[in-house]
Parts: C-alpha cells; structure tokens; sequence
C-alpha cells in the first residue's frame, strides 16, 4: 500500500505538468494572455488588457475543459475537494513543429525563441507587418530594394525571407501549420497573410530540421485567431499621409456550445510615398471551429487580391529628388486564394493525433521596365535602348501533414515525443515575354513593339517529409532535445514552347538533418540552454534553370538547360540563457554560429545591378553573433530594449563578375575572399521600445531604432572605393486612447526626424546622366544605386469595437 501511496504521489505530479502543456497545446494564445512571454515586446497597455482578457466571461475551449476535468481529478487523488474553478500557473508554449500540437513548454525548448500575441501588434498601429518586425524583434532589419512598404526583404541573423524571385531564400514561414513559402522561388509575400487575423507569431531561430526546407537560419509560425479567443467584433477606419486609406472589419464568436466562428477583411489604398510606388490590397480570412471535449476541427479559408508598384533602387546622383524612380512602369500584381482544413483529436489526455489538409491558388502578374543589356550606345536601329518584361507565374499548391504527440514516461522520467509527415506539392506555369522599347525624359518606357514570348515552362515540385522531436526530463533541472527529418524534394521542369527543348530536366534531392539540445532550469527564474542543429534547403525552379556560366538568364526567370547546382546545407550552434529578476523584469542572452555548405549565389555577367547572370554555389558562408534583451516595467512606464550583432561572411574565394564596381580587373570580376563580408546585412542593431500609461485609458509609445551600416551587392570583396552604406537612426510613435470601452482613437508616427536614409544598395550602370536625368547612352557611370527608406508620415484612426 505504501508503495501504491508513492506511485499516485509521483502520478499525481506528473499529472499537474500534463494540465499546464494541455492548457497552452489547446488554446496557445488564450490562457497566455496574461502571461509575459519570455521573449515577446510586453507593454503596461497590454498587461492590463490580458488582465481584462482573463476575467472576461467567455467561452471554454476544449484544452480548458480538458485541463479543468484533470485538476480536479487531481485535487481528487490529493483529497482536496475540486474548486468551482482552478487557477493554473502561467506558462509560455513554444510551437516546436509545423502543427503546434501540444507544443513544449519553454523552458524545455534550446533556442532563444520570440513570440508575439496579434494586440501586440495591434497597439502600435504598424502600417505592414514586416514594419513590426523591424521595430520591436531582435537580430531582424528589413530593406526596400522593390521601393514598396509591402515588399521588402526580412533578414533574421543574416538569412533572408523575400518576395523577390531568384533572393536565396534562409527562412521558412508558416500560417496555421501551412508553408506559405511560394513553391516557384520560395518568395514569401507579406502582403498575402492577413495581419488582422494574427493570433500569435513566433520566431524560432536556427536551423531546425522539423520545420523542413529553407530552414536555415529560422522559422517563423504564425496562428490565425478563432471565434474563443476573439469574440466579439471591431470595425476600424484609418488614413493619413500620402493618401493611404484603409478600413477593416473583423467578428467573432460563438455558435451553441460547440460552434465557433471568426471573420476579417480589409482594403487598403496607398498612393505612396514615392513617385510610382502606391499600393492596393485587398484580404479576406474566415475560419468556422467544431469542438468539444476530446476534439476539434476547423475550416479556414482566405485570399488577396493586391497590385503593387515599386519605385526600384536609384544612383546616388538622383539624390537630388529621393522620390523620383529610375525607370517605371515596376508593378506586381499577387493574387491568392487558399483552403485548409484543420483537426486534433486527444485519445487520452497524454496522446493526441493533429492533422491538415490544404489547398492554394497563387498567381503573380510582373511588369518591369529595364534598360537593353545588349544595348551599346551605337546607331543600330534593331538594338532598341530599353524593354519591357511581362511575366506570370501561376501555381496551385496542395499537401498535408500528420502528426503524433505522446505524454509518457521514459524509464521513469517525464517524456514528450512527437512524429509527423508531410507532403507539399505543387505544380507551376511561368510565362515570359519582352517588349522593345523607348524612354521618354521622365524615364518611362513606351513599347515599339508587340511582346514576344521568350519563356513557356512548367515546374512540379514534390517534397515529403518525416521528422521526430524527443524531449526527455532527466530531473527537474534537467532536459534534452532530439529531434530529426528526412526530407526527399523533387523539381521537375519542363518546356512548353517546344523551342527550348533542352529544358526538361528533373532534380532530386533528400538528406536526414538532425539536432540535439540541452536544458538546464536550477531555478524557475532562470533557463541556460545549448545546441546544435542542421537542415537544407533544396536549389529552387529558377536556381536549377538558370546556372549556366556560358549561357546567363535574366531575372526574374529567363530558364535554360543548365548543370545541377548543390542543395545547400546548414549547420547552426547555439548556447544562451534567458530568466526573470522580480515578477517585472525579463531577460535574455544567445550567442551562435551558423555554417552553410554550398551556398547558392546569383552571380551577374553584366554588373552587380544588371538581371543577366546565373546562379552558382560559391562553397561556405557564415552567419556568427550574438543578442541581449531585456524588458522590465516601473509603475505605468513599460521598457524593452535589445542589441544584436551579425557577423556575416563568405568562408570561401570565389570569382563575381562586377564591372561597376571600382576594383574590379580589366574583364570586370572581382574575387571574393574568406572573411569578406555578405552585403545587406548589418552588424550592429539596437532597438529601445517605451510605453507610457499616464492613466488606464491612455497610452504612448515609442520606438528607437539603430541600424549599422551595410556593403552593397556588388561589393561582395569589400573593395569599391564608394565603401558602405551609413547607418541610420530612426524614431517612431504611436498612441491609443480609449475613449469608452467600445471607442478607441489612435495614432502613429513613422521617421519623427525625417531622416534621409536607405537601408539597401547595389551597384550598377547609370544610363540617366542627361539633362534631368534623361537618358543618356554615351554618359554612363558605374554608381551605387540605394534602396530609399521612406521619409516622416502620420495617420490617425478610429476603431469601434462591440461583443
């Protein structure tokens, strides 16, 4: 008996850790809404709105109920009589996987991992997502190399995530356990995930194998809210400078007892900043729940229907006028429209089985205007100065995963374990044609001729996968992480013009990437953590069509039959600590290393800014550094702050063909030497965020960023007598006052200062040396051409919110 007696004791504690990983596994961002995330932006404004969230009365989600039945089984077996109701301990849960699951608890996980809640992001009014980005996540800076607010480049620790076509690719992201990684180049496009609709987003860095290709320097999650946790409903209406408008509405809520449902839709107008660099969006996203105790599924469906125009880089001697472009029409049109179906099943409280299922529907309309590669100045009529590209890629993409999460002791000692598979395939049609044409003296080009088709192709892209993650707790103090997949892609292309024959082709690669890491918690405050990962990322469409020295294609897609490039390898190292000094203050440290093996460049045949080129591995590259934050609160004064450095370079000598840049040899190449650093990619960056609640209906806030300077592509030697790009300093605000409890009035700030200031750069040819800058063949200079970053803007809003 006395044996029987120890055995429920031990049962009975492992059973109050289930409670917890089955509250958060079941409703991540509802139950920790009153939580201060380890590694998120928390605010006084917003304690006090996840306090209001916790007192709300509101329906129960199936892990609520789920955990509230185990808790009093446990007060039960300790011979206490269960309460009305069960306060648990507030805890962070890490989405370790694609699907969330159970997810871990974060002082299990080894990585210094960032989570953000969507009212996060809502305080501060962002004019785009990837503007939240910049401002408030550690190691993360954008660029406008398109010159538009909803296409810029994210780089986390060096690694990029970008919509342009033919950018080496180093994140994956995810929306509800989905790859929205676009299966043709792998671009992401910021503009098609519904801000509005964000429930929690978390950025695990590193290159952990679970989350599969293009996982090399991290992943970011994203979960979409549902009709529990955001019921109720708010329409909001905003505009300011540069003409933009938008309004947007969203509603949830519940349907019986075991309905729930949730809706937001938006339109946004923006004639932008520059000139030709305005904006139309358009986003809807609805998601419709069935659960009960045991189990939940779910229908979520969305699309956009956005037109883009980008403003491209401009030579230092446009400066003159940071607005003007250098040539136009440059305009993206990115429609989407995409389907998943959802589920979980909790077999017993220690096994649950999580599925999906989806469907998506992308297509990509590109016009840009470039000046002739084979233009030379001379009088030949039949080389005409400049042309136009047409281009479409149109791709559906369908696929699933499965995944298996076990609670169960391991020789005696607490245990999670977690399988899962999945299968991403899509198929591709990418169309090309170009125009001959002229430029007028405001640098517009006017077609001479029809459009000829240059490009027909389609691509089949199949990756499956099957991955494992093991977290053993040897003692309370003690834990260790495996973790692994086995990825198998293949990239079939085809010719469908039947000019281009030597097209076809097919690819495949597969490699087991693994991991492995280890955590030491000797207090509740305090987390040390280390370790060491893998993963890979397969060579794209484009890369594997255009990688052909002897035969060099123009971006975005020209294909032709080329030699097969190297799937590129990362190997990542990691030690950091993170924990709490009081209940106010938070902090965290991580220092790291991330290799890559055969890494893939675009390396250009007509100078750095020319889109001719072709694409080839260039041995390793290097991405070291380490990031300190912090965040504490004083009474009604929030502050948050953090510094990152990047140490970013080439680990092998390679050849680039850079004509514009100043040290390059008489045939217009440059070698690129170990130690040189990696252009675009800043070594210093720190951020400050303060919040100010002079009273509980008011709030202030403010944003400090300090960005390094940067080398520009085309000066991967580091040699160009330009030399960097300047660092800049830039000063947001942003305020909300809640005028009654339906009622709220904001307001945001961007550039207080109106610096002048670009936060990207390549160098190139300028053909527009002329009287105002008109074209001008026979005065071409080698320049360094920026990415402007825009100038001051303002915009007040309304938001009116009822249940």
């Amino acid at each position: 008996m006395k044996h029987r007696r120890r055995k429920s004791r031990r049962d009975l504690a492992h059973r109050r850790k289930r409670v917890f990983r089955l509250v958060f596994g079941g409703a991540l961002a509802g139950l920790c809404a009153a939580a201060w995330p380890q590694d998120a932006t928390t605010t006084p404004a917003t304690a006090q709105q996840g306090a209001q969230e916790e007192t709300r009365t509101q329906p129960q989600d199936p892990a609520q109920d789920r955990a509230q039945d185990v808790a009093q089984d446990v007060a039960q077996e300790s011979g206490q009589q269960p309460a009305q109701e069960v306060e648990l301990p507030s805890i962070l849960v890490i989405g370790t996987t694609p699907l969330v699951g159970i997810g871990t608890a974060i002082e299990l996980v080894p990585a210094n991992v960032q989570t953000i809640r969507g009212r996060e992001i809502d305080q501060q009014h962002p004019v785009t997502l990837t503007d939240y980005f910049a401002s408030n996540l550690q190691s993360v800076d954008i660029n406008d190399a398109q010159g538009n607010p909803s296409q810029v480049d994210i780089n986390y620790r060096g690694f990029t995530a970008s919509p342009l076509v033919g950018t080496p690719q180093g994140l994956s992201v995810f929306m509800d356990g989905v790859r929205v990684n676009e299966p043709f180049g792998d671009v992401v496009n910021w503009d098609l995930i519904p801000q509005a609709a964000i429930d929690t987003i978390q950025l695990i860095p590193g290159s952990n194998p679970t989350f599969g290709l293009n996982t090399l320097g991290g992943a970011i999650a994203i979960t979409t809210r549902n009709g529990s946790t955001s019921p109720g409903g708010e329409a909001e209406i905003s505009g300011g400078s540069w003409g933009r408008k938008s309004a947007q509405i969203q509603q949830g809520g519940m349907i019986g007892n075991n309905l729930d449902y949730y809706f937001t839709a938006n339109a946004t107008n923006d004639d932008g900043w520059a000139d030709h660099n305005g904006s139309r969006l358009r986003q809807a996203f609805g998601k419709l729940r069935y659960h009960d105790a045991d189990t939940t599924l779910s229908i979520s469906a969305g699309g956009a229907d956005n037109t883009l125009d980008g403003s491209q880089t401009i030579p230092r001697s446009f400066l003159d006028n940071r607005k003007q472009a250098y040539t136009f029409p440059d305009q993206n049109k990115n429609t989407v429209g995409y389907l998943t179906l959802a589920g979980e099943h909790y077999f017993t409280p220690n096994i649950e089985l999580a599925g999906t299922l989806y469907y998506r529907h992308y297509r990509n309309e590109n016009v840009s205007s470039n000046v002739n590669d084979d233009f030379t100045g001379d009088d030949d009529e039949d080389v005409p100065p400049a042309n136009n590209l047409q281009s479409t890629v149109f791709t559906q993409s369908y696929g699933g995963s499965l995944q298996l999460s076990l609670l169960q002791n391991l020789f005696g000692k607490r245990n999670e374990l977690v399988f899962g598979m999945a299968a991403d395939l899509a198929n591709s049609h990418f169309t090309q044609a170009s125009q001959d044409a002229t430029f007028t003296d405001t640098r517009a080009t006017i077609g001479t001729g029809p459009f000829e088709q240059t490009t027909d192709a389609k691509t089949r892209n199949e990756t499956y996968g099957v991955y494992f993650t093991d977290t053993l707790s040897f003692t309370d103090q003690w834990s260790m992480t495996f973790a692994g997949r086995y990825n198998w892609s293949r990239t079939t292309i085809g010719d469908e013009s039947g000019m281009q024959p030597l097209l076809d082709g097919r690819h495949v690669f597969s490699r087991f990437n693994p991991a492995v890491g280890i955590n030491w918690n000797p207090t509740d405050n305090f987390t040390a953590y280390a370790t060491y990962n893998e993963g890979m990322r397969s060579p794209t469409s484009i890369e594997l069509a255009c990688a052909d020295p002897q035969a060099p294609c123009s971006l975005p897609n020209d294909f032709i039959a080329d030699p097969a490039l190297k799937p590129v390898i990362s190997k990542t190292f990691e030690i950091g600590a993170r924990g709490k000094l009081g209940s106010n203050t938070a902090w965290s440290a991580a220092l790291y290393r991330t290799t890559l093996d055969d890494d893939i460049q675009f390396v250009t045949s007509n100078g750095a800014s020319s889109t001719l080129g072709f694409f080839q591995n260039v041995g390793k590259t290097r991405r070291q550094g380490f990031e300190v934050a912090g965040r504490s609160k004083y009474g009604p004064v929030g502050v948050s702050a953090s510094y990152s450095y990047v140490d970013a370079t080439y680990q092998s000598t390679w050849t680039e063909s850079s004509a514009s840049n100043s040290s390059a040899d008489a045939n217009g190449n440059i070698t690129v030497k170990p130690g040189d650093r990696i252009p675009g990619i800043p070594a210093n960056t720190v951020k400050l965020r303060v919040d100010y609640t002079p009273f509980a209906q008011w709030n202030i806030g403010t944003n400090l960023t300090y960005r390094g300077s940067i080398f520009a592509r085309g000066d991967e030697n580091n040699q160009d007598v330009i030399g960097t790009v300047a660092g800049y300093f830039l000063i947001d605000l942003d305020t909300t006052y809640n005028v009654t409890k339906q009622l709220q009035l904001f307001a945001t700030v961007k550039n207080l200062l109106n610096k002048h200031y670009a936060n990207f750069a390549i160098l190139g040819e300028n053909f527009f040396n002329g009287p105002n800058h008109t074209f001008d063949p026979s005065g071409v200079t080698n320049e360094q051409f920026l990415g402007i970053g825009a100038p001051r803007g303002a915009w007040v809003g309304l938001r009116y919110a009822w249940k």
